[in-house]
């Protein structure tokens, strides 16, 4: 009977041990849990009550690198609160519409709205927010930017202890007068006469609809911003969604959509005003909204204020002094310390402020034709593949199959055919059908894959290029065309921009520094030092491109060693000029801000060359000449003038004109083919006849040279000059 009686005992206490083990656990786990919770979560958490009142943000100040002011991005946070009955109903609808369309029907947290943006996300592609008005209240006014999970609970968690406090309609009024619309505007009574110089209650529909669509991101929609057209954009969608929701009718929506904008002209003191919204994206995407809004960060940059201020009198000078038929409204320039990637200045267009060139419009970003200004990178592609310097190509007329089109048959600037060409001045001169031949040799792949290597970062597929792309078919931004004939500068080294110096926070603390070394060397190697060289050699070759420029064109400056290249796109709406030493680099552009097409005898020589070589002269005034150093992989060897064989090898053994040309190490080959052989020429013209001829032929014993492309030249005939056909391409 003990016995019995014993083991359930046993069982029992072993059973109280183990439960009072798990018990034990629990209330640890659920300790220590809550310990996390309140240290992470609720100890620092703001009261709603915080609501009614704003903390004084602090200004961002930009800098350049002397120390000279800028930009105050907020000088204060500029806030006047209003009345939910002193702000129209097309304000609260366009606002309701675009950011909580279910406001007034859900509570603190919207699950559907969170369900439907992650619907939009995942299977659309489309970025559609999940928050509520009050959780985006609480957000900008209570807590920070950053994207954590903490944080995200801290939101919802204040989101709900403010609908418990606040009724729908007091939230509504908080987040209308309390929300960023960009610069020291907050509020949108102070957005209304920030932007429109009127109080809120004026506001029409499509005035509502345009500050409405703001906070999501004050900067990126600005019309006072970089991007003026996003800022438009984002109203129609507004007005479409009002329309959708029954606020307004489809031609209410139409109304306000064509309607004119009177904007109040910036009143702010802004210096450099291209460059500093560019840093101020910059920022913006690497500390947040609201730390470069409120922040108070010092920033230091690259831009140099006695530079930008030459560069701007010379931008818009020398595009007022072009004769009006041209039809040149606007200009641009950039200028960059290619050995550290600074930018030193920047020159969006030729007047910020001019609405009527679109001038707040910035054109060193922007995506433009580069013309022949790209051939420098196709030639580049081409020594890379074991072409040189005085691989001769025939310049005569050609066409290239083009799969289920027409064919592409390229034509040189002044219409000509020059016969044989060496690639220094096919080069040099910027000639368009031996630049498509260097293509068609090097491949499209090949050329892509260098320029991508040295910076350019839009072109992408090779399947969307014909060969036209060395003659500038595809569209490039100024910055990456600084970045990629930086690297001729460096003697094959990318050193990508660096405009912003120095950051610090409110407390000195520096958030980043940029201390570049005295040599590019800490830069990517992206080509062979010899390919930078001699590409460099060629464009600072005045001698080189005589038969197209002139002894004085605008690309010499007189006593200095420039390397230099022009661009002007086939149509005529982009026109380029750009330029380097190894302590400077400097990229010009005129044309139209809407890409209309300019007319006359407008070219890379006549209409970005001159403010080109105004800025360089400035620059390099009183300086020593500074040539980039002949690595020891590069030769110099005696060519034959013509055909660019060595004298040795020159036709029938005999003498030749010879000239000196560097060569690559490894690349001093022949890359066409000499011969004597019997041919049938013309009758009347003695030369070869051209192609599908069958008529009027004779058979003669002649010295014929073959291109690496196929093409064949008479060297021993003469060469009638046919009529020329102008196309663009200098």
């Amino acid at each position: 009977m003990q016995n019995y009686l014993k083991k359930p005992y046993k069982v029992y206490k072993r059973h109280f041990k183990r439960n009072s083990f798990v018990t034990g656990f629990i209330i640890l786990a659920l300790a220590v849990f809550s310990l996390f919770f309140y240290f992470t979560i609720l100890k620092d958490l703001p009261l709603p009550t915080r609501l009614s009142s704003s903390s004084t943000p602090q200004s961002t100040l930009i800098y350049d690198r002397n120390g000279k002011l800028l930009y105050n991005i907020y000088d204060k946070k500029n806030q006047s609160f209003v009345p939910l009955s002193s702000i129209p109903k097309t304000m609260q609808q366009a606002t309701i519409a675009i950011e909580d369309r279910n406001f007034y029907t859900h509570g603190a947290v919207d699950l559907r709205g969170i369900v439907r943006a992650a619907v939009s996300i995942v299977f659309h592609k489309q970025i559609q927010g999940g928050s509520t008005l009050t959780q985006q209240l609480v957000k900008n006014s209570l807590l920070s930017q950053e994207q954590t999970i903490p944080r995200k609970i801290k939101e919802i968690i204040l989101a709900f202890a403010t609908e418990f406090i606040y009724s729908k309609n007091q939230i509504l009024e908080m987040y209308l007068n309390q929300s960023p619309y960009g610069g020291p505007a907050y509020g949108v009574e102070t957005a209304s006469e920030a932007y429109f110089n009127k109080h809120a209650k004026e506001l029409d529909l499509a005035e509502s609809a345009l500050l409405a669509g703001l906070p999501q991101a004050p900067t990126q929609f600005s019309p006072f911003g970089a991007h003026p057209e996003l800022g438009k954009a984002r109203q129609v969608e507004v007005l479409k969604t009002m329309q959708e929701l029954g606020y307004i009718s489809r031609d209410q929506e139409k109304k306000a959509e064509s309607e004119v904008l009177n904007y109040k002209r910036i009143s702010n003191n802004i210096e450099a005003p291209h460059f500093v919204l560019y840093v101020k994206d910059l920022l913006i995407a690497k500390y947040g909204q609201k730390t470069v809004e409120e922040g108070g960060l010092k920033v230091i940059t690259s831009l140099d204020a006695n530079i930008q201020a030459y560069a701007e009198a010379s931008v818009s000078g020398e595009v007022n002094d072009l004769p009006g038929y041209y039809h040149v409204t606007n200009g641009a320039a950039l200028v960059t310390n290619p050995a550290t990637g600074e930018i030193l200045a920047m020159v969006g267009s030729k007047d910020y402020f001019d609405t009527k060139i679109a001038g707040n419009f910035n054109i060193t970003t922007a995506l433009r034709q580069p013309g022949s200004s790209i051939k420098p990178i196709n030639y580049a592609a081409g020594l890379i593949n074991k072409y040189n310097a005085a691989t001769t190509f025939v310049d005569g007329p050609i066409c290239f199959p083009n799969q289920g089109g027409k064919d592409y048959c390229p034509l040189n600037y002044d219409g000509k055919w020059h016969g044989l060409v060496q690639m220094r001045y096919a080069l040099g001169n910027s000639l368009n059908i031996p630049a498509v031949k260097m293509l068609k040799l090097n491949g499209i792949n090949s050329m892509i894959a260098t320029a991508s290597a040295m910076g350019i970062t839009t072109f992408t597929h090779p399947e969307n290029y014909g060969l036209s792309l060395t003659l500038g078919g595809a569209e490039v931004r100024m910055t990456d065309m600084a970045t990629a004939f930086g690297v001729f500068a460096n003697s094959g080294y990318r050193i990508n921009l660096h405009p912003i110096l120095k950051v610090t926070d409110k407390t000195g603390k520096v958030l980043e520094e940029y201390k570049p070394p005295s040599s590019p060397i800490f830069g990517k190697k992206v080509l062979p030092e010899g390919v930078a060289y001699i590409i460099s050699d060629i464009l600072a070759d005045n001698g080189a491109r005589l038969l197209e420029f002139g002894d004085n064109s605008q690309l010499k400056i007189r006593g200095q060693t420039v390397s230099v290249k022009t661009g002007t796109t086939n149509d005529y709406k982009d026109n380029w000029t750009i330029g380097y030493t190894p302590s400077f680099l400097v990229a010009t552009w005129v044309g139209n801000s809407d890409n209309t097409q300019m007319s006359g005898l407008v070219s890379g020589i006549t209409g970005a060359a001159p403010i080109w070589n105004d800025i360089m002269s400035y620059l390099l005034k009183g300086k020593t000449p500074e040539a980039i150093s002949r690595p020891p992989s590069v030769i110099q060897k005696q060519v034959c003038s013509d055909v660019g064989f060595f004298p040795s090898i020159a036709p029938g053994g005999t003498t030749c004109p010879t000239r000196f040309e560097y060569f690559i190490k490894g690349t001093e080959n022949s890359t066409g083919k000499l011969s004597s052989e019997n041919v049938a020429v013309d009758k009347t013209t003695q030369d070869l006849p051209a192609k599908g001829q069958t008529d009027n032929l004779e058979t003669k014993n002649e010295n014929i040279y073959t291109d690496p492309v196929g093409d064949r030249y008479c060297l021993s005939c003469p060469h009638p000059t046919p009529t020329p056909t102008p196309a663009p391409g200098h």
